[in-house]
């Protein structure tokens, strides 16, 4: 893999330029000039992601060992809330105060934005929300025991890339439009029943659906 070195960044040289000569040509702002402020703000925002990580890290295993030892006990809410206090997890509400900020995009400081529905004939908007969207899903897959940890797919802690390849498998377009069409010709056959409908049987476990929804497909190799 090839990759481009501009003010001590190691970039891959396809990302770098798509950046140079797509991205940046008529916004006013030179190569040299992004990509020396992206490193400083990764020299100065990355060791602060990085100590916010391993306090989040240090403050989950706190809340587990506490499940831990008071497995089978009746929780009393005072106890435990004071047990959140006592490690940082929860503080006190801070005072009212207000944001500054200035050069704030109009659809973020006083339109309301998109929701479930956003107008295609705006980029933005609908790029941001299939982000969030995907985005949601894979987490949702890659998080739950809809794909199997079996065959080295278990979640641990770090990025498993075999289990991400099963995520992108599972909601895959084709799969979801298949789904769409089952749901669709339900409908329009007049045979939808809430009560009975396999996509819509609310006993059915979170798994059920998915199986019955994003089919697993295994990848090759």
């Amino acid at each position: 893999m090839k990759r481009a070195t501009a003010f001590g960044l190691s970039v891959e040289t396809v990302l770098f330029e798509f950046v140079n000569t797509e991205a940046l040509p008529g916004t006013g702002i030179q190569p040299d000039a992004f990509w020396q402020g992206f490193a400083a703000l990764l020299t100065d925002l990355a060791p602060r992601c990085a100590a916010l990580l391993a306090k989040r890290d240090d403050l989950q295993s706190q809340i587990d060992a506490w499940h831990l030892a008071h497995r089978g006990k009746p929780l009393v809410s005072a106890e435990y809330l004071g047990f959140l206090r006592g490690i940082g997890y929860l503080v006190d509400e801070p005072a009212d105060f207000a944001v500054s900020t200035e050069n704030v995009d109009p659809e973020i400081a006083s339109l309301a934005g998109p929701q479930l529905v956003v107008p295609v004939t705006n980029a933005r908007y609908a790029l941001n929300a299939a982000n969030a969207r995907w985005g949601s899903l894979y987490d949702a897959l890659y998080g739950t025991d809809a794909i199997p940890e079996d065959n080295d797919a278990s979640r641990g802690s770090g990025f498993n890339k075999v289990r991400g390849d099963l995520v992108v498998a599972r909601a895959s377009v084709p799969e979801r439009r298949r789904a769409a069409d089952r749901w669709r010709s339900c409908r329009r056959g007049g045979l939808h029943d809430r009560r009975r409908c396999p996509l819509r049987r609310p006993e059915r476990r979170r798994q059920d659906w998915f199986e019955e929804c994003f089919p697993v497909r295994r990848l090759p190799g």
